[in-house]
């Protein structure tokens, strides 16, 4: 068993990295200052407190994934699918990533899907960025269509209930059109040619291969069932812990646990919930009321697309329902704060968690080239997104 007792290590791993801690205080600095009235704390921990226990949750089961070699496998049954095709490769691991997306939710895809990405173009000599870009971009343009596809969808379905597919079928297909071009334009090209199909490799330890892989699978359907998605997250990470434990795999050990939680996160986008909730509701205030029809569906759309790369789609959204009213407005704000944020890093926490995967995996992505390469996609795909909610 590891010293718990070794204070200075677990002082260590709570200040990793301090800047979800920074703004974690600053947000309650703000509601002790009256900068964030209480009332919307309140609000704003209420209906944040599930998706930021989700995300804690599903980060470890990701990383028990990767470390039973699911990633690497899936990599291996894609590049044999395709038969030497790079072209049927790539389109591959996109509709891979549309139903990950649909059926996990964004984030999920960002930490899951990146590294099969990642490994396909490592084992096959591949430019690893398409895959890459492949991955963020579809994590967000397809992230509109369920409940679950999103965290920010978890909050807007409390208003929509079950007419939500209702409301969001139409403007989700018409961004996958708009990313499914622009992945073609942009990156389709570089796949023309074949690959050398590898050989099968070795499973390492095939029955935590298979637990699992039952868990992924199983997370979608059980979070469409109406699931809490903290509590299927939680399920999973216990019967996941649980096999590694049983195989005595060195990752079920206490402090490497420990390590795979990002509480960090958590509390850096609280703090932001808190603090840009309490600014935003004084500027959405100010805003003049949303007109009816498309006018009104593409002004929502915008501001939600820009405030969100600013600042952060998760708070955005608190802040700007409201003002965004029912019904087209509320799918129009949606369109925002979840194609978006495909601009600026800080946008999602699916872009921080897809940048930590790229970064984990020897990719390294600036914020100007994320930008730069955001921006071929997100104006088009967000205003045909408004245009059909």
């Amino acid at each position: 068993m590891p010293d718990w007792a070794d204070v200075g290590q677990l002082s260590r791993w709570v200040r990793r990295p301090l800047w979800g801690w920074i703004l974690l205080g600053l947000g309650w600095l703000g509601i002790v200052g009256g900068l964030v009235p209480e009332a919307t704390a309140v609000r704003v921990s209420r209906l944040g407190w599930p998706v930021l226990l989700f995300l804690v949750l599903v980060k470890p089961v990701a990383d028990l994934c990767a470390e039973a070699g699911l990633f690497r496998v899936a990599a291996d049954r894609l590049a044999r699918l395709a038969r030497g095709s790079a072209t049927a490769l790539f389109w591959l691991f996109a509709a891979l990533a549309t139903v990950t997306t649909v059926l996990l939710s964004l984030d999920t895809t960002a930490v899951l899907l990146t590294p099969v990405g990642l490994a396909l173009a490592r084992r096959l000599r591949l430019d690893p960025r398409p895959f890459a870009f492949a991955a963020i971009w579809i994590a967000n343009s397809a992230s509109l269509l369920l409940p679950v596809s999103n965290l920010t969808n978890l909050m807007a379905h409390q208003r929509l209930g079950g007419d939500f597919v209702a409301a969001s079928w139409r403007a989700q297909l018409g961004v996958l059109a708009v990313t499914a071009l622009v992945l073609g334009l942009r990156w389709g090209r570089r796949f023309s040619g074949r690959y050398r199909v590898p050989a099968p490799e070795p499973i390492p330890d095939r029955v935590l291969l298979v637990v699992t892989g039952s868990v992924a699978l199983a997370l979608g359907p059980l979070l469409v069932a109406g699931v809490p998605a903290w509590l299927v997250a939680a399920g999973g990470l216990l019967v996941v812990w649980c096999a590694f434990a049983v195989r005595r795999h060195p990752a079920a050990a206490p402090r490497r646990m420990a390590r795979l939680f990002p509480l960090e996160v958590a509390a850096g986008v609280l703090g932001l919930f808190w603090l840009v909730a309490g600014l935003g509701e004084r500027v959405a205030g100010a805003l003049p009321p949303v007109e009816p029809g498309v006018v009104g569906q593409l002004t929502v759309a915008g501001i939600a697309a820009l405030a969100a790369n600013l600042l952060n789609n998760l708070p955005v959204f608190l802040a700007l329902e409201p003002w965004a009213g029912g019904g087209s407005g509320l799918v129009a704000l949606l369109v925002g704060v979840n194609v978006g944020p495909s601009v600026l890093l800080w946008g999602s926490l699916a872009n921080v968690l897809w940048w930590q995967s790229c970064r984990r995996h020897g990719v390294r992505v600036g914020a100007r080239r994320f930008a730069a390469e955001g921006l071929l996609l997100v104006p088009l795909a967000v205003a045909v997104g408004a245009l059909l909610a």
